[in-house]
C-alpha cells in the first residue's frame, strides 16, 4: 500500500503553478522552436530540432509526474492546529538534540522537502519521531550511530 501524498496548501499551489507554467508557457515555446527547426530541412544534424525534441520529452515527463502527484495529493491545512502544543503535519518544531544543539525543522509533504530551509518529509525518521509529541516531551531518535535524545522545546504552525 502506498503512503498518502500529504501536502500543504502552499505546496499544492506551487506544484500546480509549475505545471501550468510548463503547459501554457514552456511547452508552446519549445514546440514552436521544434516546428521552426523541422522546417529547415535535415533534422539529423539540426541541433535546435534535436535539443527541442529532447526538451519536449522532459517537459511532458514532468507534466505527467505533476499531474499524478496532484491527483494523489491530500491537502492538509496545518493552520487548524495553530496555538496547539502537539506536533502534526505542517508543524515547525524547535527541539534540543542530546542536550546540546537546538534545531528547527518544518514537517511537510514529500514534494515540498527543502533541506536548505530545514523542511523535512513527514515520513523522515526525525518527523516520525516527533509526530504527535508535545512541547516538553523527551524522545529517542534512532540514528545509524545509535540513539539521540530529543526534547521538544516549541511547536508552531505558519503559512510559510
Amino acid at each position: 500500500m502506498q503512503a498518502p501524498n500529504y501536502i500543504t496548501p502552499v505546496g499544492y499551489r506551487r506544484l500546480l503553478s509549475e505545471m501550468q507554467q510548463l503547459i501554457k508557457v514552456e511547452r508552446p515555446l519549445v514546440t514552436e522552436t521544434v516546428r521552426w527547426a523541422a522546417s529547415n530541412g535535415d533534422r539529423s544534424e539540426n541541433g535546435d530540432y534535436i535539443y527541442g525534441k529532447r526538451r519536449l520529452r522532459e517537459i511532458d515527463r514532468r507534466i505527467r509526474f505533476l499531474t499524478k502527484r496532484l491527483e494523489q495529493a491530500q491537502v492538509v491545512d496545518p493552520s487548524v492546529h495553530q496555538g496547539g502544543d502537539q506536533v502534526f503535519f505542517g508543524a515547525t518544531v524547535l527541539y534540543l538534540r542530546n542536550g546540546l544543539t537546538e534545531e528547527t525543522i518544518r514537517i511537510v509533504g514529500q514534494d515540498e522537502v527543502d533541506p536548505a530551509r530545514r523542511w523535512v518529509s513527514w515520513v523522515s525518521p526525525i518527523a516520525k519521531t516527533l509526530l504527535k509529541a508535545r512541547e516538553g516531551d523527551c524522545l529517542q531518535l534512532k540514528t545509524p550511530l545509535g540513539f539521540d535524545s530529543i526534547e521538544v522545546l516549541s511547536v508552531s504552525y505558519c503559512d510559510e
